[in-house]
């Protein structure tokens, strides 16, 4: 591989790295009571999905000349906290289905999806603390974790209260900056300090990653408008309906030219009863405003600028596989 592989590749490497990791993901919550709690924290890590978060670990730790293995520990953990997160965002969105399944609030119920959350977070902090590094590289980790998951719970209170009302570009960049790439970003860079990375490396993959994370959140956004909800997994025009504010919601407020079609655009923004006649609307004019197209193009610069980041690392699998997961994060149709 040399930087851009196909999307065939990228989509066929994190299966591969997803199998790979499905062992380990699978091997620290153990068969105990209450059953119940164990099968709800289970079932999300348990299902799969595109792994993205642990195959960037990983391969951080190869492309800062480590040894791959010591990281697996820190993906699974990293894993884990985005699938904690997962639980409570779908509890606070109300959401019915998550990758085709029942959601965890809705099969187990409220309380049991509040501690099976609960359960996956401090289950990712004991993981960590297992790590074969020194302690001089450990706390390090430690730290950018925690502040990382402190950051995603601001991100996540921000992009609550942006709902319903109009933000700037530069707010709803600062909010996926916290609800998404500060995640992301913490893997790479946790990844890169268990394969002894030198501080350069560290901070340009964690650059990297905060970038494409921010890419990534914008092309998801795109995904819940104008994404297949067969292949998705998430119902379409949810965001439309609870008004959620978008980098095509953000832009289309301010390009649309017609008072009239504004207006029209406004009234279905934040309808939560909207029906699909509507929603299909709401789409139609965001294209014809260039808001669709000037969102995905915002996200493929995201994802070449967090290429860039990584240009100096010396050729190999690992920063190949990088650069094409760069690409992926913006040209995926899940």
């Amino acid at each position: 591989m040399d930087g851009w592989i196909t999307l065939t590749d990228i989509v066929q490497v994190l299966k591969k790295m997803s199998a790979e990791i499905d062992g380990p993901i699978r091997s620290y919550i153990g068969d105990e009571e209450p059953a119940k709690l164990v099968e709800a924290s289970r079932q999300y890590p348990y299902a799969g999905g595109k792994r993205m978060r642990p195959a960037m670990v990983i391969a951080s730790a190869g492309a800062a000349g480590g040894d791959r293995d010591k990281a697996v520990p820190l993906a699974v953990a990293i894993e884990y906290i985005h699938n904690f997160t997962l639980i409570h965002d779908d509890l606070m969105d109300g959401d019915e289905k998550r990758r085709g399944m029942t959601t965890i609030h809705v099969g187990y119920g409220m309380p049991t999806a509040v501690l099976a959350g609960d359960a996956l977070f401090a289950k990712a902090f004991e993981i960590i603390s297992t790590l074969d590094v020194p302690d001089s590289v450990l706390r390090p980790i430690l730290r950018i974790v925690t502040k990382a998951v402190w950051d995603l719970a601001r991100g996540q209170q921000m992009d609550i209260d942006n709902e319903g009302r109009i933000v700037s570009m530069e707010e709803y960049i600062e909010t996926i900056r916290l609800k998404t790439s500060v995640l992301f970003a913490a893997g790479a860079a946790g990844g890169a300090l268990c394969g002894g990375g030198d501080e350069r490396t560290v901070e340009a993959v964690h650059e990297y990653a905060m970038l494409l994370g921010v890419g990534f959140q914008m092309f998801d956004d795109y995904l819940g408008i104008m994404g297949d909800p067969a292949k998705t997994g998430k119902s379409a025009g949810n965001d439309i309906r609870k008004g959620k504010s978008t980098v095509m919601v953000t832009h289309a407020l301010k390009s649309i030219d017609d008072p009239a079609v504004l207006e029209e655009f406004k009234a279905i923004l934040g309808k939560q009863d909207a029906s699909e006649d509507e929603i299909q609307r709401a789409r139609r004019i965001m294209t014809d405003s260039g808001s669709i197209g000037y969102a995905k193009d915002l996200a493929d610069e995201y994802a070449r600028m967090a290429v860039e980041k990584i240009a100096f690392l010396p050729p190999g699998e690992d920063r190949d596989f990088m650069i094409a997961l760069a690409r992926f994060s913006v040209d995926r149709d899940v």
